[in-house]
């Protein structure tokens, strides 16, 4: 059975950090395109960023590069997310996700929730003006 157990997020002023983090069973990630999305009621989930397997590229949506970072710990089966200098418009509940890829890069196609096999639960960031 695979599950991703999420943890991490609040409430913080802009400006602000945060990280959010997922641990995986049933499964090890270091095999697997792994990565965040996030969305609001009613809205399409967006992708965040998403890493590769083995030591492969990682990959960022245009609004959060240079202030977001992925990473993972291999021996924890662990993917995370810190957040920094956040803004109100990152208000949203996050979502980390992983898709099978045969250790290859996740490419072009990292930001198609459709594409992510496995789901975490949703876990809530609130940046205030």
């Amino acid at each position: 059975q695979v599950d991703l157990v999420p943890s991490g997020g609040g409430s913080v002023q802009a400006g602000g950090s945060l990280s959010v983090s997922c641990v995986a069973s049933g499964y090890a990630i270091d095999n697997y395109c792994v990565g965040w999305f996030r969305q609001s009621q009613g809205k399409e989930r967006e992708a965040v960023a998403a890493i590769s397997p083995g030591g492969g590229p990682t990959y960022y949506a245009d609004s959060v590069k240079g202030r977001f970072t992925i990473s993972k710990d291999v021996a924890k089966n662990k993917l995370s997310l810190q957040m920094n200098n956040l803004k109100p418009e990152d208000t949203d509940s996050y979502y980390c996700g992983g898709v099978f890829t045969a250790n290859v890069a996740c490419g072009s196609g990292w930001s198609a929730s459709y594409k992510y096999h496995y789901w975490g639960q949703g876990t809530q960031v609130t940046v205030s003006a």
